[in-house]
């Protein structure tokens, strides 16, 4: 019996190249890049400030011990690649130290880590995203896709705390930006 030949792909890696070289190819999109599969949680809240004081917030590690009550302790650079030391203070839980690594960062934007636990069983992809909607006015992401083969039994096991702790968080994010920035404006 012979075999069938591989079914023809849309795109290439990261969707690049899609219809290169057909001539009756009518304009097509690109597909959407998929993001990380997973159990997401995420909790987004506004914040009266510019994204460049938010940024310059969540950039400066050193100062997180200052108002950050889900990582009381944080130490590192962000650069693609760097490994954050980070003590991580889930409401109802035990402190505990992780070494997450840096995925991705955009000044004003965004900051995006990579936590593997349990011998890589649990794959989970941490952001904090900042989305500037006025000069003055921005939403900010705060959130975790768990990923891995045990990713989402440890997320529905840890999902209330870790919503309570993204909450506090952006909640202690926004009082900090928002009186950075009404001391800014004088």
């Amino acid at each position: 019996m012979p075999i069938a030949p591989p079914p023809q792909l849309k795109a290439g890696l990261f969707a690049r190249n899609v219809g290169a070289g057909k001539k009756d190819d009518k304009k097509k999109d690109a597909p959407k890049a998929a993001g990380p599969k997973g159990f997401p949680i995420e909790h987004r809240i506004g914040v009266q400030a510019p994204a460049e004081v938010i940024w310059n917030i969540v950039s400066d590690l050193e100062r997180w011990s200052e108002w950050n009550p889900l990582y009381p302790k944080a130490a590192g650079a962000i650069r693609i690649g760097s490994q954050l030391t980070l003590t991580l203070a889930l409401p109802g839980q035990a402190q505990r130290q992780i070494q997450p690594v840096v995925l991705e960062w955009v000044p004003n934007e965004q900051l995006h880590w990579r936590l593997t636990m349990l011998g890589g069983l649990v794959n989970n992809v941490r952001y904090i995203e900042i989305e500037q909607l006025a000069e003055e006015s921005c939403i900010v992401s705060n959130g975790e896709i768990f990923g891995g083969l045990m990713g989402p039994t440890v997320a529905k096991s840890l999902g209330r705390a870790v919503h309570r702790g993204f909450r506090e968080m952006n909640e202690a994010l926004k009082a900090r930006a928002e009186a950075h920035w009404s001391a800014a404006k004088g």
